[in-house]
């Protein structure tokens, strides 16, 4: 089934929920290496997704409530958003699809914080799975 092909500049939505954590996301952007345009701007061909990364974002845990921080990043695409037959360069164009899969990787600990005087505790998780959307601004072009 056709869909659309993501462009350079297209924006990357992460959802909020990295269970049990919860982000404070902010969207990314695609940058393309493909050869073909749409609109005059490059298509997104496979491997595009791994330059995507958006640091600085805060983090929480039912348990660790003093904020961390880490880093945003497309762990892997759903087969839906890579082209069959669709490509540019030798390489699959990359398409809008459903959800993929996100990480996002600690850098900062969350903390929880201990009755009495003992010191704060750290989160122990060095990364979460969560997932994530493209949006578009192609409205024309579409690939299978």
């Amino acid at each position: 089934m056709p869909d659309t092909i993501l462009i350079d500049g297209d924006t990357v939505n992460f959802d909020a929920a990295f269970p049990p954590g919860s982000v404070v996301v902010k969207p990314g952007k695609l940058s393309a290496k493909g050869e073909a345009t749409v609109n005059g701007k490059k298509m997104c061909v496979e491997g595009d997704e791994k330059n995507v990364s958006v640091a600085g974002c805060m983090y929480t845990t039912p348990i660790f409530s003093i904020p961390g921080t880490g880093t945003l990043k497309i762990n892997s695409l759903a087969p839906n958003q890579k082209a069959m037959k669709t490509a540019t360069g030798g390489k699959k164009v990359l398409l809008k699809g459903a959800k993929f899969i996100a990480v996002f990787e600690v850098q900062s600990p969350a903390k929880f914080q201990p009755p009495g005087t003992s010191p704060p505790q750290q989160d122990p998780m060095k990364k979460y799975i969560g997932t994530g959307s493209f949006v578009s601004t192609n409205q024309k072009t579409k690939g299978t």
